[in-house]
């Protein structure tokens, strides 16, 4: 991010956030977003107590989904899945199987390998990634630009007078369109800049960080579903890139060996295994990228598997609450509360289960100061914010 596009204490300005946005490239766009989400959320942190705001989430958030992106593990984890489950591993030998009377001699000993990196090129990830870009982009340019608006306005002061006008220009309504949560999330965060009583302001902003996390996450349904729904393996895509893989010679040679694979017709027998293998592989790497979805990386190195119930407690200033309209947000959104028993999320794709999970999630670790960290070394925030992809682990 421009030094000076930014405000003088290095808070990011609307402006910042539209250039974002407008990166081509969606790895390092999302860098930079995570990066960005970083500077605002220690800007709100610095007027507001210390304690975690919805931006604080966002920066890990943000930065799990670049794996998504970049595709980090996701092909590993898929052939995993492929390799651990006798049921694939049984329609892959069939497919490997069906290949032998045309495969070269000296390729048969790695003919299973071949076929289960080829299912997993053919698994439609690209889509993954584009859905999973899209999501960080759309989330981005929408409310951290509301962020930017809310800092430069409220930065240097409270201005109650001003905070009516600020909502005003928030869409009335619901979500996904219209944008009530955010409204009066903005309201709390301003009324928790003001409040000298560390509970009153721990709630405030745990009701905050829920109302955008809702706002939020309405808005992503669509995207969240793509990513989960993307996997397809086409069994004459699968033929098509096995045959370019593991029958080389020019077209005569080419079509001789694939006419010793035709068993019926113009299918061969590689596309029939195919076809009886697609929906087990579907549903695998479906698993794949579900459990992907369903991983957030913490500083320090501690991973949370969303599938499990939250394994942590509340802090004592959010052990009991008091704030009415906390309390009834609350019951909409979390069905075991001021317990983790059933946090755990079934279906990541089902909007009440993430938000049971993320509602308990920003309580438990509301007041913990490592979450305001910096996702990313100097070093890559430099080549970040100089539109480079970074060296190092990211």
């Amino acid at each position: 991010m421009s030094r000076t596009s930014a405000d003088v204490h290095g808070v990011p300005v609307v402006g910042d956030v539209d250039r974002i946005a407008a990166h081509p490239d969606p790895v390092v766009r999302n860098l930079q977003i995570t990066h960005c989400y970083h500077q605002l959320s220690l800007a709100l942190a610095a007027r507001t107590g210390g304690s975690a705001n919805w931006c604080t989430f966002a920066v890990w958030a943000s930065k799990q989904i670049g794996q998504t992106i970049r595709q980090e593990d996701l092909a590993r984890t898929a052939e995993r899945l492929l390799t651990s489950s006798p049921e694939a591993a049984a329609g892959i030998d069939l497919v490997a199987r069906s290949l032998r009377r045309a495969v070269p001699q000296q390729d048969l000993e790695r003919v299973h390998e071949i076929v289960r990196r080829t299912i997993v090129t053919t698994a439609r990830l690209d889509d993954v990634s584009a859905a999973g870009a899209q999501g960080n982009l759309k989330v981005f340019e929408e409310i951290a630009r509301e962020f930017a608006r809310f800092l430069a306005e409220f930065g240097q002061g409270p201005g109650d007078e001003r905070i009516e006008e600020f909502c005003d220009g928030l869409r009335p309504g619901e979500p996904p369109e219209g944008q009530r949560y955010l409204r009066q999330a903005f309201t709390r965060y301003h009324r928790a800049m003001t409040t000298s009583d560390p509970k009153q302001r721990a709630e405030l902003l745990l009701l905050a960080n829920i109302e955008v996390g809702l706002h939020e996450q309405t808005r992503l349904q669509p995207e969240i579903a793509a990513a989960t729904e993307a996997p397809v393996v086409d069994p004459r895509d699968l033929e098509r890139r096995l045959f370019e893989v593991l029958l080389p010679g020019n077209r005569v040679v080419r079509w001789f060996r694939v006419a010793l694979l035709t068993v019926l017709g113009r299918r061969t027998a590689v596309r029939i295994a195919g076809e009886q293998l697609a929906d087990q592989v579907r549903a695998l790497v479906r698993r794949a990228v579900t459990e992907h979805l369903m991983t957030l990386a913490l500083p320090g190195g501690e991973l949370l598997d969303l599938s499990r119930d939250l394994p942590a407690t509340f802090p004592p200033e959010l052990a009991e609450l008091s704030d009415p309209d906390l309390l009834a947000l609350l019951k909409t959104v979390d069905p075991t509360p001021d317990s983790m028993r059933g946090t755990a999320a079934r279906d990541w794709a089902d909007l009440p289960d993430r938000m049971h999970y993320i509602a308990d999630m920003f309580r438990c670790h509301a007041l913990r100061g490592d979450l305001l960290g910096p996702p990313f070394t100097a070093e890559q925030v430099e080549a970040l914010t100089g539109g480079r992809r970074p060296g190092g682990a990211l």
